[in-house]
């Protein structure tokens, strides 16, 4: 092979890899489009990837800004001539030794090939499995790459090294600022106990005549009669469900309660599903809505797409993803009960809104829910 081929050859590989590296660094900030909505994008990544692997909400944040950071500079230093043979290769190798031991790992304890890995963020969904093997052959790469580069290439300044680290590092804190701790943040908790409040039960649902006790006499059997007229109470116990801060009566009644973000199309379908569903159907539950605060501007534009407006509240990326709970994605809806939960919908595949399927659910009785 002649020394213009290898040059040729090395120049590709060179570029190939920088490319998956770069796009990478920039699919995690990126929601829809290339740094489109960069702490939206960056957010997601800590939230989705990193706190499941056992990061704080502290640490969390400036891990995932240094590691876009490295990231970005090793694909802009696969492009120059510094140090290249003998540290940005085998480093670049290293790094992508470590994502693969990761995702074999996560593949391992999850028992199969599901979600996004978070590779290329939210911008380009790829399995674990399709990391692995995207990873494995950017080390085949590299490994071939540094065969074909000059042993004894002239080293260069290393401090052209750790200036492009230090500039990319910091141009992604710029670029998606860490915001101060949310104090409006909030979390749903699982309740410890049930709590039965005869006040807050409809009455117009059970079809019982009202026992007045006459006299001392009859005390025992009005008691008897009030057994009778809650056993006949078609209707679950109530729960705390953890969402009463943000809607007082949300524990009262069968409810949907629902978390969106206002850009999302797929949540302005469900919406829009839902508003016709109310048209259709009377046995239909109160609508309430938890908004991202992303693009709250859109909150109107989503409602007049939806076709209806009902009440809501806002809350940050960060709590907003925790309140949707580990692994779940927008759309969410849930079918609540007195505070009880019956059904979640969410993400946009197995487990999407089916307004069928809720339909058939709302109609269903007490009795036909505990089957």
């Amino acid at each position: 092979m002649t020394t213009e081929t290898k040059k040729y050859i090395s120049w590709t590989l060179r570029i190939i890899v920088s490319a998956l590296f770069i796009v990478s660094a920039l699919a995690k900030l990126s929601k829809g489009h290339l740094l489109d909505s960069p702490y939206f994008a960056i957010s997601t990544f800590e939230v989705k990837q990193l706190y499941p692997l056992g990061f704080s909400e502290s640490l969390a944040p400036h891990f995932s800004r240094t590691l876009i950071g490295i990231e970005m500079a090793l694909g802009l230093l696969l492009l120059q001539n510094n140090w290249l043979r003998r540290f940005v290769v085998p480093i670049t190798t290293l790094l992508l030794l470590v994502f693969i031991g990761h995702l074999s790992y996560v593949t391992f304890l999850s028992g199969g090939n599901t979600g996004n890995c978070g590779c290329f963020g939210e911008l380009l969904p790829m399995t674990p499995i399709e990391a692995i093997i995207k990873n494995i052959v950017a080390v085949g790469l590299l490994a071939y790459l540094y065969y074909l580069l000059p042993k004894k290439q002239k080293e260069g300044n290393f401090w052209i090294l750790t200036t492009v680290l230090f500039a990319t590092i910091l141009s992604i804190y710029m670029l998606a600022p860490i915001q101060p701790p949310q104090t409006a943040a909030f979390s749903v908790s699982t309740p410890e106990e049930t709590v039965t409040d005869s006040s807050a039960i409809d009455s117009t649902r059970v079809d019982v005549a009202p026992v007045i006790a006459k006299d001392t006499a009859t005390v025992k059997k009005t008691d008897d009669k009030k057994e009778e007229i809650k056993a006949e109470i078609n209707e679950p116990a109530k729960h705390k469900s953890g969402y009463t801060q943000y809607f007082s009566k949300i524990d009262t009644g069968r409810k949907t309660l629902c978390f969106f973000v206002p850009g999302c199309d797929h949540c302005r379908l469900a919406a829009k599903e839902l508003t016709e569903l109310r048209k259709t159907n009377k046995n239909s539950p109160e609508i309430s809505i938890i908004f991202m605060n992303e693009e709250a501007d859109l909150i109107p534009d989503f409602f007049k797409e939806a076709g209806a407006e009902y009440p809501y509240k806002i809350i940050e990326v960060i709590p907003f993803w925790k309140v949707l709970g580990s692994g779940k994605d927008t759309p969410g809806v849930k079918y609540l009960w007195n505070g009880n939960e019956f059904k979640y919908y969410w993400g946009i595949s197995d487990q999407k809104f089916d307004p069928v399927d809720y339909q058939k659910l709302i109609n269903k009785s007490y009795a036909e829910l505990k089957k």
